[in-house]
């Protein structure tokens, strides 16, 4: 039975996000900072995983490089979701969280900064629909649909996409409009020269 999880319960959860989920992750040039894959690995195992991972997948948190820091931080962030009581409960979630803090937050850790995912309202109630769809669920009180049109209007990598084909559409119109200026160019100085 698929429980539907509350988004005003897990905002507000990440809204309490501790300093320790916070701070800075450890990375390969220096000894202090979290250790993620532990945190990670606690939280599986607290979601009723029996699995260790594996080197390829602990791979992904362990002493990453300095361009990983947000993503990092933001995977942090999203094990302090996670490790919501009702979540831990029901003992199910483990692979579809494992796969979502694996590939499911890089496209946000490229385009805002860990901390407004605790700071901001919109962006905590992202990141808590984007744990709702990759687990599956339905927030409580809304349909499949109600869900996924408020991700997509949320979703900051759907507006970077937005955004990008918008300047891709103007880039091609301002290039058409001076091929076309060119050719009327052209041709206004083919009459004045057959006169």
């Amino acid at each position: 039975m698929k429980t539907a999880l509350s988004i005003d319960t897990l905002t507000r959860r990440l809204a309490e996000c501790p300093e320790d989920f916070l701070a800075e992750p450890r990375l390969r040039d220096r000894e202090q900072g979290v250790q993620v894959v532990a945190v990670v690995c606690d939280l599986l195992e607290d979601l009723g995983s029996t699995e260790r991972l594996t080197d390829r997948d602990a791979s992904a948190w362990e002493k990453g490089r300095a361009q990983d820091r947000n993503l990092l931080r933001l995977t942090l962030v999203a094990c302090w979701l996670c490790h919501d009581a009702r979540l831990r409960e029901e003992k199910r979630h483990a692979p579809a969280v494992k796969r979502w803090l694996a590939s499911g937050l890089s496209g946000m850790a490229e385009l805002v900064a860990a901390d407004l995912f605790v700071s901001d309202p919109d962006r905590r109630e992202e990141l808590v629909r984007a744990l709702c769809a990759a687990l599956g669920l339905v927030p409580e009180g809304e349909t499949a649909e109600q869900a996924s049109d408020r991700l997509r209007s949320l979703s900051s990598v759907e507006r970077a996409n937005v955004i990008r084909e918008t300047r891709s559409q103007q880039e091609r119109a301002r290039k058409l409009r001076e091929k076309m200026e060119a050719e009327q160019a052209q041709a206004a100085a083919a009459r004045y020269s057959s006169e």
